[in-house]
Parts: C-alpha cells; sequence; structure tokens
C-alpha cells in the first residue's frame, strides 16, 4: 500500500510523517533502500564455506544442510584429505565417510548422498561439474539450493540460493510477500533484484540473517534497515 503525502495527512503529524513514508514504501523502493544499504555496508560478501574448486563446495554444501559453516569448515580439511577428489570418493565406503562427517547433522544420509553424487559426477559428467541449475539437481544431495549456489558462487551466474535466512530476512523485511515456499522466495527476489546483483545479494541475505536477523531473537538495535523493515515497524513502532 502506498500514501502520498495528502493521505499522510490522515494518519500522522509532522513530525511522524518520516516515519509512516518509510512504512508504507512500494516494494521498489524497499528494494532499492535495501540494496542500497547493503552497498554501502557490506560491499564485499561471499561465503564462509572454505573449498578450492567446485568439488569441494559441493561437499561443502551438501554437509552444509540443517548445519553451521563454522561445523562444516572443521569437517572438510580432514575430509579432503581422505577423499581429494570425486573419484576417490565415488570408490569409498559409506561407514568411511560417515566416520570423518558425524559430527554433522544427519551423517547416515549425508554419506549415502556424497558417495552418489561424485559416482554420479564421474559416470554421468565425466567429472565436470555443470554449471546448470538442472544438470546439477541430477547429483545426489544436490537440490535447488545447492544447485543455485553452484551456479552463482562457482561460476558468477545470476542465481538466488534461498535457505532459511535468505526466506526469513526477505519476508521480514518486506522484499517478499506471502511466499509460500523457498521457490516463491526466488522468483520474487529474482524478479525485484538487478542482475548483477543477485549473486551478491544471496551473501547479503544470508549474512544478514546469521548475524544480525537471527530467527529468536533479530539483534535489531544493531540493525541498519529498521527504517525499512516491516518486522520491525509491525513489532516496534506503535502503528
Amino acid at each position: 500500500m502506498f500514501y502520498d503525502s495528502k493521505n499522510l495527512d490522515k494518519f500522522a503529524s509532522i513530525n511522524n510523517r518520516k516515519r509512516l513514508k518509510n512504512y508504507f514504501l512500494t516494494k521498489k523502493e524497499r528494494y532499492e533502500k535495501a540494496i542500497a544499504y547493503f552497498g554501502a555496508n557490506r560491499p564485499f560478501a561471499e561465503t564462509e564455506l572454505v573449498y578450492r574448486k567446485p568439488y569441494e563446495l559441493i561437499v561443502a554444501v551438501i554437509l552444509s544442510a540443517q548445519c553451521t559453516d563454522v561445523r562444516v569448515n572443521l569437517i572438510t580439511p580432514s575430509f579432503f584429505r581422505k577423499f581429494p577428489d570425486e573419484r576417490v570418493l565415488a570408490r569409498a565406503k559409506e561407514s568411511e565417510v560417515f566416520e570423518l562427517i558425524k559430527s554433522c547433522s544427519y551423517p547416515n544420509n549425508k554419506s549415502k548422498n556424497l558417495i552418489g553424487m561424485a559416482k554420479t559426477l564421474v559416470e554421468k559428467f565425466n567429472s565436470v561439474v555443470p554449471d546448470d541449475i538442472e544438470e546439477l539437481q541430477k547429483l545426489p544431495g544436490v537440490g535447488r539450493k545447492t544447485a543455485n549456489v553452484i551456479t552463482s558462487v562457482v561460476f558468477n551466474k545470476p542465481a538466488m540460493a534461498v535457505d532459511t535466512h535468505v526466506f526469513r530476512v526477505s519476508a521480514r523485511i518486506g522484499l517478499t510477500t506471502h511466499a509460500k515456499n523457498p521457490l516463491e522466495a526466488e522468483k520474487q527476489l529474482v524478479r525485484n533484484i538487478p542482475e548483477n546483483k543477485i549473486s551478491l545479494a544471496h551473501h547479503w541475505l544470508i549474512l544478514h540473517g546469521r548475524y544480525i536477523c537471527k530467527s529468536r531473537k533479530p539483534l535489531c538495535d544493531d540493525c541498519g534497515l529498521t527504517g525499512i523493515c516491516k518486522y520491525f515497524k509491525e513489532n516496534n513502532s506503535g502503528l
């Protein structure tokens, strides 16, 4: 909903007009202000997963499901020493993989998926990581989110991976509206973010959700987006 200056007179005194203008931003204005804020305050953003080549990033992202990047980065050094590439991993036993990743969530399923991913990468793709989202999803353990991460981070394509952080933060700010699932959120974000900013925006939203806009208790006092954030206005403005 948008109110021009005349309509604002019906709702507030002159002192409150600025607050109301921020509250009743158009979606375009909200995106512009959010992008401007992140661009000024976090011009450089990248994945916190440690990797050296596409194979390693696929492994790390598979491991990161329901697990922190910090935990994954503790696991992967020893994992890559034992399984330096997909061909070695494709010959591994599940028990071998399990022993190295058992400190992360769902190690049994992830062990199966990691070996399956490696086998498929070798047999179907001749050990070349595909740069296409649909092709990547043919690898066991690689869903749309993981495929978007790979195409964005490795191949610098305008792909928006929507994890729990991106889904939560974009809804709270008001960048997405009534998105029922990650795919709906992805479509809204890609439609409204300039193509050359999409990959960067993915990291902006993840990092903001990880360190500021936390799930249970967002640190609104430390957030520079409260002026445009629907969640903050609805819970703190008294409007």
